[in-house]
């Protein structure tokens, strides 16, 4: 039957029909809902199995959106994930727990993970890759760089907004700290980041990476090592650290010439 011959009072239950699924913001059952129709009457399918299919598709629909709105909320610098690591290059990693963190248990019992390790080995890809797959299966993840964070902190409280600012770093199931100790951070700026660690102690899971061995955190935040000691007695209450050795990846290409 060619829409020449579709009799007048169908066309208006179609046309009715896909008004009602728009309003209802069904939009795989909008579109697919007159090819499966011919599907089903093809295939003999039941009624219940017709609806099944509609409802399928919807759901996968939406739980393909609602990932996409977690990775752009998580502001990823690049996607990465675990089969992309190289786990050949670093001379020292735990490969057995840093796959059991994939598991993302961790964030279920709201503990912390810190990768430590010079640069080029990877820290900051494995970081994002668990982030990623933690917006893969439906956390909200948020990931940002120690100084972006005390810099949004600190320009937030200039105009009386750190409390309401505060919470895009509270909120997340995961947050994702990278870079802690590539550049110096002052008392305010350690201040502000000690809130956030603070605030999240056993409330929620943070990652962190860092090119500094803890023993050196305290010339990370300006030599105040009580502050530095308040900070890890935090972050390593519950936590796992990754210890990464070896030389940068990044370099490879000039070690080898």
């Amino acid at each position: 039957m060619n829409e020449n011959t579709i009799p007048p009072e169908s066309k208006t239950a179609g046309s009715d029909l896909r008004a009602k699924l728009q309003f209802l913001n069904l939009p795989f059952m909008q579109t697919n809902h007159e090819s499966l129709a011919a599907n089903a009457a093809q295939k003999n399918w039941t009624h219940l199995d017709y609806l099944t299919s509609l409802a399928d598709g919807e759901a996968a629909l939406r739980r393909d959106r609602s990932i996409q709105r977690r990775i752009r909320f998580a502001r990823f610098p690049v996607i990465k994930n675990l089969e992309q690591f190289r786990w050949s290059w670093p001379t020292t990693i735990n490969r057995p727990a840093v796959q059991n963190l994939f598991r993302l248990k961790f964030i279920e019992d709201k503990t912390n993970v810190i990768f430590l390790g010079g640069v080029g080995l990877g820290k900051t890809h494995l970081a994002t890759a668990l982030g990623y797959a933690a917006c893969l299966n439906g956390l909200s993840v948020l990931f940002t760089t120690a100084i972006d964070a005390i810099n949004t902190l600190s320009a937030a409280q200039a105009v009386n907004r750190l409390k309401a600012e505060l919470k895009r770093y509270l909120a997340p199931s995961l947050l994702c700290l990278d870079e802690l100790g590539y550049l110096p951070i002052d008392k305010h700026g350690a201040d502000l980041l000690f809130q956030i660690i603070s605030q999240r102690y056993e409330q929620g899971s943070i990652i962190i990476t860092s090119n500094r061995a803890y023993k050196h955190w305290p010339q990370i935040f300006n030599n105040d090592s009580t502050l530095t000691s308040a900070m890890l007695d935090r972050l390593l209450h519950h936590a796992e650290t990754i210890v990464i050795e070896g030389k940068s990846y990044r370099m490879k290409g000039k070690l080898e010439s």
